[in-house]
């Protein structure tokens, strides 16, 4: 694809791109500046695209001069938003907004699709258009729904997408047919008892004893009422009650997340909450809500989308460094509602830092080899122009 020195300015590209997202990370929805740094990459390329799409989104549509436009296209996304965390990574690109970091990976998502902008805007033989979709808030669950409702996914066919991930060595890319990220639902629980004074409990209906033993029932649910084989978990993450050392409370207020594996599973759990919390009102006569927000589904892939993605990343890579999940993943992800549309695959990029502290994602420490930017711009170009040759003989 590329000469040595090609390959080098590349690469030294794309890391000068990165490291300039990285210092300017932006919350969900507010991505304005990494939304121009884009549109200014897209502009120097010199294709075409829709910005402002769902407020800082941003769409592209590339054909070659051998493209079938009729096709029905094959979009490739990235995300572009970061996370409330102040950085400590001591890096000399850090984040110069206070409080704000790109923890997840994002501003290297971004990047590798500009790369793979470049590689495919230079490419004339595709079989069917390609959309690259620059897409906010994923963070916070509500990007894609957005850029859906905005029309992302008008005459796409298929959709793929990935994360960097620095659990597994640089070179690796995980392909994996099924469940490769949990659903995610956030729920808050209120629960109204009857303030008094502490010396006098027999008064009172003490908020505090009412959400510690909920919040003891709740993981009940995990170990005694779920078939273990189909991985869930409950965390209890704020527990807010009282002013007090002297006063029963009145108020408390309890939020976690719930993560699951299949929608199935997902949706007992939540009629698990909602029963042992009307119970937990009637045993020590509060009044407790539950309120649980909509969240994303699981990230499943089919094994059709799978084996496009693991063919692409093996000519790559090589077929031993394009490997399964090893274990099964309980982030949540909010590509899955592009999957509710339309078939696509969801891939993870190893990225293992050089010095081989890989701090978790969402560490204020989080950092990537960088040399898994040029993979991942690669494998968007490879994957996309694959996956149209495949769509265009289904329609042939």
């Amino acid at each position: 694809m590329f000469s040595t020195k090609q390959e080098t300015d590349f690469h030294d590209r794309l890391i000068k791109l990165r490291r300039e997202l990285h210092r300017c990370p932006e919350l969900a929805f507010q991505e304005v500046h990494t939304s121009k740094v884009i549109c200014r990459e897209l502009e120097l390329l010199g294709v075409n695209y829709q910005k402002d799409i769902a407020k800082t989104g941003i769409i592209v549509d590339i054909s070659g001069t051998n493209t079938d436009n009729n096709s029905p296209k094959i979009a490739l996304r990235a995300d572009m938003d970061g996370l409330p965390i102040q950085e400590n990574t001591g890096l000399e690109f850090s984040s110069e907004n206070k409080g704000v970091m790109h923890a997840c990976g994002h501003d290297g998502h971004s990047t590798m699709l500009l790369g793979a902008a470049e590689l495919l805007s230079q490419e004339p033989d595709l079989a069917t258009p390609v959309r690259l979709i620059f897409q906010p808030a994923e963070e916070i669950g509500a990007g894609s729904r957005a850029m859906i409702q905005s029309g992302a996914l008008k005459d796409v066919s298929m959709i793929f997408g990935g994360h960097i991930d620095n659990r597994y060595p640089t070179g690796t890319i995980i392909t994996h047919a099924g469940t490769v990220n949990a659903s995610s639902n956030k729920f808050r629980i209120d629960i109204l008892g009857k303030g008094g004074h502490a010396a006098r409990p027999h008064e009172s209906v003490d908020s505090v004893i009412v959400g510690s033993q909920l919040i003891v029932a709740l993981q009940t649910i995990i170990s005694r009422e779920l078939n273990p084989a189909f991985p869930a978990v409950i965390t209890i993450g704020k527990f807010e009650a009282g002013e007090s050392a002297n006063i029963i409370a009145e108020k408390a207020v309890i939020e976690g997340t719930i993560r699951a594996q299949t929608t199935a599973v997902r949706d007992q759990v939540i009629t698990a909450i909602k029963r042992i919390a009307n119970s937990s009102a009637q045993l020590h006569r509060a009044q407790i809500s539950v309120n649980i927000q909509e969240g994303v589904p699981p990230v499943i892939n089919s094994e059709e989308m799978a084996q496009i993605a693991r063919t692409a990343a093996g000519a790559l890579v090589g077929p031993t460094n394009a490997v399964p999940l090893d274990t099964a993943n309980m982030g949540g992800e909010d590509f899955s509602n592009y999957l509710e549309h339309v078939r696509g695959c969801y891939v993870r990029f190893g990225a293992c830092p050089v010095t081989g502290k890989n701090h978790p994602a969402h560490s204020n420490k989080f950092d990537i080899d960088e040399a898994v930017l040029s993979i991942g711009a690669k494998f968007f170009f490879h994957v996309a122009k694959l996956a149209g040759t495949f769509a265009k003989t289904l329609t042939s």
